[in-house]
């Protein structure tokens, strides 16, 4: 019993160590690399920024229009025009830990240059304090609540016995995210009543939605409980990952972690919806890559279950065989 008592909790102190490794992990190596800016200005005066920022910053020499533009996009997060007086342009659209290291950049620069005054700052579609926290939270309550769902069904079938008809298992996925969805935009509401809650964002949250449980309900139908132990743990990595921006991450999260989770699909485009800048490659591209996610999902979830398959018995010669 001691060999045992030992197993377990070596097993422990390994499950913390990797849940460690793939969430805070995240956090404690954040170092900025070619971090996407722009700037309007001399070229002389351009090509020193470049030299004396060396990897840190991939500078985007531009015109005004330009660089708004690319902010627009999301292709920078931040623009500084040199001249009288400097400006530093932010967007509230973009991921803040983007925007917060675009704004530490910029300024610093600008404060550097010779006779500089303090910059004027200007920040397009401001975003309030809820509007910053809204997007990532509203992912990972859909998560939550699709998961919790889901774990709930199977312990339900286990108990009765009950293979679900092919009714019923859609009506699970579409049902929770229908009331997920509801509830994110009570909250949301709750915490900041300026939020724009129109149908797109509405309609892009449930997608979301489909598509957190549609994968949650494909691993749960055809693993069980088992597949707990995959869902639970992406709850915890993928959030602390996708409130980064990939410039941010050391290259082993970004590429192993932050390059598929769905999280940052659902947020960004969220974020984008809720701040006005629907145009965003990030809420086409989130509703290509989620829409897939919730197809594949709902798919695998409907697909025959050939163990349920009823039996067949021979009958007696002369007599029907009934199925």
């Amino acid at each position: 019993m001691t060999a045992k008592a030992l197993a377990v909790s070596l097993a422990g102190a390994l499950v913390a160590a990797i849940l460690g490794l793939l969430t805070f992990g995240a956090q404690a190596t954040v170092n900025p690399e070619h971090i996407p800016l722009a700037v309007a200005g001399p070229p002389e005066v351009t090509a020193r920024l470049a030299a004396q920022t060396g990897d840190h910053v991939d500078w985007r020499v531009v015109n005004p229009t330009e660089g708004q533009q690319l902010l627009a996009d999301k292709d920078v997060y931040g623009v500084l025009e040199l001249g009288q007086p400097v400006r530093v342009t932010l967007s509230g659209a973009i991921n803040p830990a983007g925007a917060q290291a675009a704004q530490q950049i910029l300024t610093t620069i600008a404060g550097a240059l010779p006779g500089a005054q303090p910059p004027q700052v200007t920040t397009l579609h401001p975003a309030s304090t809820a509007g910053r926290v809204a997007p990532l939270a509203a992912s990972a309550l859909l998560w939550i609540a699709g998961l919790v769902a889901g774990l709930l069904f199977v312990l339900l079938r286990t108990r009765t016995g009950e293979n679900p008809r092919v009714g019923t298992r859609i009506v699970l996925p579409v049902a929770v995210s229908a009331f997920a969805v509801g509830v994110v935009a009570l909250l949301l509401r709750l915490w900041d009543s300026t939020l724009p809650l129109g149908w797109d964002v509405l309609g892009y949250l449930f997608v979301a939605a489909l598509a957190f449980t549609g994968v949650q309900g494909a691993l749960l139908r055809w693993l069980g409980f088992r597949a707990a132990a995959i869902l639970g743990p992406l709850y915890l990595i993928a959030p602390a990952v996708a409130g980064q921006v990939p410039e941010l991450l050391h290259p082993f999260y970004r590429d192993v972690l932050w390059s598929w989770t769905p999280f940052r699909f659902a947020a960004e485009g969220t974020r984008s919806l809720l701040q006005g800048t629907g145009s965003a490659p990030d809420v086409q591209t989130g509703l290509i890559v989620l829409g897939s996610m919730a197809v594949v999902g709902l798919t695998l979830i409907l697909l025959p279950d050939k163990r349920s398959a009823p039996a067949t018995v021979d009958a007696p010669s002369g007599i029907p065989a009934h199925v």
